[in-house]
């Protein structure tokens, strides 16, 4: 948190963008779940709604009251209770306003892939691009070219995901879509999307990279004659973390665990790795992909 730039609660990021803080810092909110105001005319879209504290609702309320703007829709990038938490607030204040996400609940209504949301000076167009979750939404900003990432990509640190396979798969997708900015779920604007995505999938490699060279030679730290390895390593995914993430606290270490068992299954899907249910650990298949 100490390295985090400070946002105020409440700033105008171009002509059709306010970003409004959701009031809850912290270790994986960042500054705070991101919101944003978006267009230019007596009605607005929003997108997400924090996890319902009460500061959110009072800067909504003012912000719009100062833009003379009501909320015509709210756009929800996917389930997760700090981007649903504040919809009721939102309905005390505008009960018109149409909710709309991937995989609605009662009283919503769908978010589908390639649809345009569209007021005064903001054109959004919708993309479906799971792997943080499986209804996950991103939102191409047509005017700034630029695009809202959700928690797929985040404006500091990596984020975290369901599914590896089908997060790369988004993040590929979502690369090279817009040659502006990236308004992230959390943390500050990010001023290239594309260069930033771009260090995210390099970085997923680069873990996955890390994962294999562990399964195959017990450490990160390989010799030219260290290329033809005499045994078969069997390992589980803590033991993984304590060689990659040696230098990180070890509260973190189960959360990173987590992100290893990601990269595991997303090679077993691959035949790359042999996983025993009964131990727990997991075995580098030889003959596959080396590096």
């Amino acid at each position: 948190m100490a390295q985090l730039v400070p946002l105020p609660e409440v700033e105008r990021l171009s002509a059709s963008v306010v970003r409004i803080l959701g009031g809850n810092p912290g270790k994986f909110t960042l500054q705070g779940t991101n919101t944003y105001l978006v267009g230019q005319g007596p009605r607005r879209i929003l997108i997400d709604t924090g996890e319902g504290k009460q500061s959110w609702a009072t800067h909504l309320k003012k912000v719009l009251s100062d833009e003379n703007a009501t909320i015509h829709q709210a756009l929800i990038t996917h389930w997760h209770h700090d981007h649903v938490g504040g919809i009721s607030d939102l309905l005390k204040l505008f009960p018109e306003a149409a909710i709309y996400k991937h995989e609605p609940e009662e009283g919503q209504k769908s978010i589908e892939d390639g649809q345009i949301f569209k007021v005064d000076g903001a054109t959004l167009r919708a993309c479906h691009t799971p792997g943080h979750t499986v209804d996950h939404m991103m939102l191409v900003l047509e005017e700034e070219d630029a695009i809202f990432t959700g928690d797929n990509v985040l404006g500091h640190g990596t984020a975290v995901f369901e599914d590896l396979t089908a997060y790369l798969g988004s993040l590929h997708r979502m690369k090279d879509r817009v040659s502006g900015r990236g308004y992230p779920g959390h943390g500050a604007v990010i001023e290239n999307a594309t260069a930033k995505i771009g260090e995210y999938i390099r970085h997923r490699q680069q873990r996955e990279d890390e994962i294999i060279r562990v399964l195959r030679y017990g450490k990160l730290d390989v010799g030219d004659n260290e290329r033809s390895p005499e045994r078969k390593l069997a390992w589980a995914p803590l033991e993984i973390v304590k060689v990659i993430y040696q230098n990180v606290p070890e509260n973190l270490h189960l959360p990173a665990a987590n992100g290893v068992i990601q990269v595991l299954n997303k090679l077993e899907g691959e035949g790359r790795v042999t996983h025993d249910a009964d131990s727990g650990r997991w075995t580098l298949n030889t003959g596959k992909s080396t590096l």
